[in-house]
């Protein structure tokens, strides 16, 4: 048998046994191919130890934890503004259909099936939109006002895009809304404040109402440097 084959015939042997190669192959030394430095990282989990230790010593981490807790709170008390609402300046109307087709058969609690999968439903035929939603820019008074004194608390929920539902509830004395994410003016198409929806029939009609311009006072208008006559 040949060197050659002896080998083969060895490695086939140790495959066949589940035992390493290693010890029937010769090593070989290359040489050093370049310039070597130690391993001098330290370990990364030692790292953040250590860090965590100095800021716990100096009152970072409390820090720390008090900005996360007024982040919170003031995300809570002032969400972020819904992104590209700007005041209505023409009357827009139109109306907007609910109706969705079931992806899925729709049964009650005891089986019984209410709708059948591909079925289309609006849900104003067994239910009907008893407030108008009132979308309104709270930073602007004069929108705020406008709702305020428009819409009774009864006929509407009054849902802010921008500004603090929190901050405003107390010297209005009633609840608002925030549309989180601009989900719902996203839904309907809304773009300018103030907008309302409410119900028609099978749709719902959205209107945006540019409110008339603040009447200028004599008093403001000499303050402008303006004369009355």
């Amino acid at each position: 048998m040949t060197r050659r084959a002896a080998l083969l015939a060895a490695i086939g042997a140790a495959l066949l046994a589940g035992w390493p190669l290693v010890s029937a192959l010769r090593a070989a030394d290359y040489g050093q191919m370049g310039q070597t430095f130690p391993i001098i990282e330290t370990d990364l989990l030692t790292t953040i130890e250590t860090r965590l230790r100095t800021l716990e010593a100096n009152g970072g981490i409390e820090r720390m934890q008090r900005q996360m807790q007024e982040q919170a709170v003031a995300s809570v008390r002032r969400p972020k503004p819904v992104d590209g609402m700007t005041p209505a300046t023409i009357k827009r109307e139109w109306l907007f259909d609910p109706s969705i087709v079931t992806e899925d058969d729709i049964v009650d609690a005891k089986g019984y099936l209410i709708a059948a999968r591909g079925t289309r439903v609006n849900p104003l035929d067994m239910v009907q939109l008893s407030q108008a939603l009132v979308f309104i820019d709270g930073d602007n008074p004069a929108e705020l006002a406008w709702a305020v004194k428009t819409w009774s608390d009864a006929r509407a929920k009054i849902i802010f895009v921008s500004g603090s539902p929190f901050d405003a509830m107390k010297p209005w004395q009633r609840r608002f809304y925030f549309d989180q994410g601009g989900t719902l003016t996203g839904k309907f198409g809304i773009r300018h404040t103030p907008a309302v929806v409410s119900a028609a029939g099978s749709n719902l009609k959205i209107s945006e109402i540019p409110l008339p311009p603040p009447a200028v006072s004599p008093a403001s208008a000499l303050s402008g440097g303006g004369k009355v006559s």
